[in-house]
């Protein structure tokens, strides 16, 4: 049961992709006293929070509760956003991402409560500016859709505040792969489209470049497994040092050929590759190449290394996705 008079970690975007699988592993760490916010009207992702034994916040009230139960709360992970790249109504990217994390970070820094907050690669827009975190290079990134200008404009806000919680930091999410991510349809990463691709047709549709420097399947991302996102937000919640903005990938990008293939290797099936036309809403503001510098998060003390690519889509499809299947 949960005990109302202990001290609490916050997770929001419990739900979601990357929010229930942090809570999985706090759980399994032994943090017994969590508390969950989400939107609870989303039945369909229910399962991510079933065998939790969490406290449950609707999103809606979350800001009225943080108020009221402050001296309560240890920690706060605002993972919690509208995250569709392909999101157009300003207003509703302005009320989710921008002001609710804005209000956030002023309650933190108003009762001293540790916040890490997601921010994400589509903040560099298509890379001309590089993928450098350095604060220096934040005012020349130019976001490609309203989404990446949403979190863009958090992290430029949260630089420039002088009251601040008492360690903080903000991690840009590059292409998270990995369990709990089955409810984000069209969003949902490459890796997962391909298993269910593969399993159900024996091949695996890859979009066609509209580039004449990149070939069809080699455009190139930097994928990270969510095993090592959980992974170094866990160190910051334990170190508590070095606040600031970070980038959180490997380092490392591979081409969709590469992700495709090593899919395949997975399910021990020969690869069979068709090339489709890419949808129109995203053709004009496609990311074609991210590789994050990870300089930052090494220097600040995170020493552990990154799943290996191959290995970790090995992971995630033999033990994750293919148990789903015969469920």
């Amino acid at each position: 049961m949960f005990n109302y008079f202990c001290s609490v970690i916050v997770v929001t975007g419990a739900l979601g992709f990357i929010g229930s699988a942090l809570l999985g592993e706090l759980s399994n760490l032994g943090y017994g006293s969590l508390v969950a916010v989400d939107d609870f009207s989303r039945e369909e992702k229910w399962k991510n929070l079933e065998t939790k034994d969490v406290e449950r916040v609707e999103r809606s009230e979350f800001l009225e509760w943080m108020n009221t139960h402050a001296s309560r709360i240890q920690f706060i992970f605002h993972i919690g956003a509208r995250t569709k790249t392909n999101e157009f109504n300003w207003e509703t990217l302005e009320s989710l991402n921008i002001d609710y994390t804005k209000s956030i970070w002023k309650c933190c820094a108003e009762f001293s409560i540790p916040l890490i907050y997601a921010s994400s690669a589509a903040t560099y827009g298509d890379g001309t500016n590089g993928f450098d975190d350095s604060p220096l290079t934040l005012n020349h990134l130019k976001p490609l859709n309203p989404y990446g200008k949403s979190k863009h404009i958090v992290d430029q806000w949260v630089l420039e505040q002088e009251k601040t919680p008492p360690f903080w930091a903000g991690f840009k999410f590059f292409n998270v792969f990995g369990p709990n991510e089955y409810h984000k349809g069209r969003m949902a990463s490459v890796v997962f489209h391909a298993f269910h691709q593969i399993s159900e047709s024996g091949g695996m549709k890859l979009f066609k470049s509209y580039r004449d420097d990149y070939a069809d399947g080699e455009q190139k991302r930097d994928f990270i497994y969510i095993k090592d996102v959980i992974s170094v937000m866990l160190h910051f919640m334990h170190h508590r040092q070095h606040p600031g903005i970070y980038n959180l990938g490997t380092g490392s990008a591979h081409t969709f050929l590469d992700l495709a293939n090593g899919v395949f290797k997975a399910l021990d099936k020969n690869p069979n590759i068709e090339f489709i036309e890419m949808p129109e809403d995203i053709r004009g503001n496609y990311q074609y190449f991210t590789e994050a510098s990870m300089e930052r998060i090494r220097q600040s003390g995170y020493e552990k290394e990154f799943w290996n690519f191959h290995d970790a889509i090995a992971d995630y499809v033999k033990n994750y996705l293919l148990p789903n299947i015969y469920m």
